[in-house]
């Protein structure tokens, strides 16, 4: 997103804390005069002058492992809807023309496929209570103190420079990481759940349009709508050894993003294909060698609470 803005000549203030990402993700733009970092926690969001002369307000900001959230729904409640809260807060006497909320396509639970915006909403697990309660929130503060809000609710997002370190999350880091260390890669299931991924620079072209437009309100799902197989993505990074977990109860066969919503009011498109966009992360594979190994034991341990509690 801060690759996009620059590009396009604003000035970009970026908050974080770094919890979930790396500031090295910046350096590239290091000597850019237009970027400014603040170095701070959502939950602790004091200076409201930061955001005074935003025009837009592009709040990506939260904690984002799915399995994890079974365990710490207090952290992800405060975090992804208090934290979502105060950054509204922050928005409520200012001028920006929008305000795009990056929600999560998990609020639609064991969807019907391809999910439209119009789909029921059934949250299975903390987290996808906490993106849906801060999109709520979201809404509700535009409507309150008219405050222009378009919310996206992501699917399955991946690209270069996504995380590396942390708790037991995205495909993409695990199985990076067995092939690095020349381990099995490990899939949960049978490998033949498909999930519409959608690479990042796609995303944020997304975001882009979402701000720009017009219209406030909205609600647009963003992914490729053209799910792929696990097995496939292990075919393409070149995965040999294969280890099947068991399927986990509470997660979809399919994610399949119905698009044509944001294809019509927002003329978007995505332009990098499944293949290229595995391309583009493989070059940068040394990322993920310092990055935790995940075997069928910790993954069985990191697990147990989620089977505990979803298993019906």
């Amino acid at each position: 997103m801060v690759d996009l803005l620059l590009k396009k000549n604003f000035k970009v203030i970026v908050i974080d804390n770094f919890s979930g990402g790396h500031e090295k993700n910046l350096h590239h733009h290091k000597k850019n005069t237009l970027l400014s970092v603040e170095r701070t926690d959502i939950l602790k969001l004091k200076n409201k002058s930061i955001f005074n002369d935003a025009t837009f307000v592009f709040h990506f900001a939260g904690i984002g492992d799915i399995v994890p959230s079974i365990e710490k729904p207090i952290k992800y409640m405060n975090i992804n809807v208090q934290g979502t809260i105060n950054v509204l807060e922050m928005c409520r006497e200012t001028n920006i023309k929008k305000f795009v909320y990056a929600a999560s396509s998990s609020c639609y639970g064991l969807a019907s496929t391809p999910t439209s915006e119009k789909n029921k909403i059934s949250p299975l697990y903390p987290y996808a209570l906490s993106k849906y309660f801060g999109e709520q929130s979201a809404f509700h503060w535009g409507k309150v103190y008219r405050i222009p809000i378009n919310s996206i609710r992501i699917f399955n997002a991946y690209g270069t420079r996504v995380r590396t370190t942390g708790a037991y999350g995205a495909v993409f880091g695990v199985f990076f990481k067995q092939i690095i260390d020349n381990q099995p890669i490990t899939i949960v299931g049978n490998g033949r759940q498909r999930r519409d991924f959608i690479y990042v620079t796609d995303l944020v072209n997304a975001f882009y349009l979402a701000a720009k437009t017009k219209d406030s309100g909205q609600i647009y799902n963003v992914g490729s709508g053209n799910p792929q197989s696990i097995n496939k993505l292990v075919k393409l990074i070149g995965g040999n050894k294969i280890e099947y977990l068991p399927k986990r109860p509470g997660e979809p066969d399919c994610t399949w993003a119905n698009i044509s919503k944001i294809k019509k009011e927002l003329n978007w498109r995505p332009k990098v294909s499944f293949e290229k966009g595995v391309k583009f992360m493989l070059k940068e594979i040394k990322n993920w060698e310092n990055a935790p190994l995940w075997n069928k034991e910790k993954i069985d341990k990191a697990t147990r609470t989620w089977f505990k509690y979803m298993s019906r």
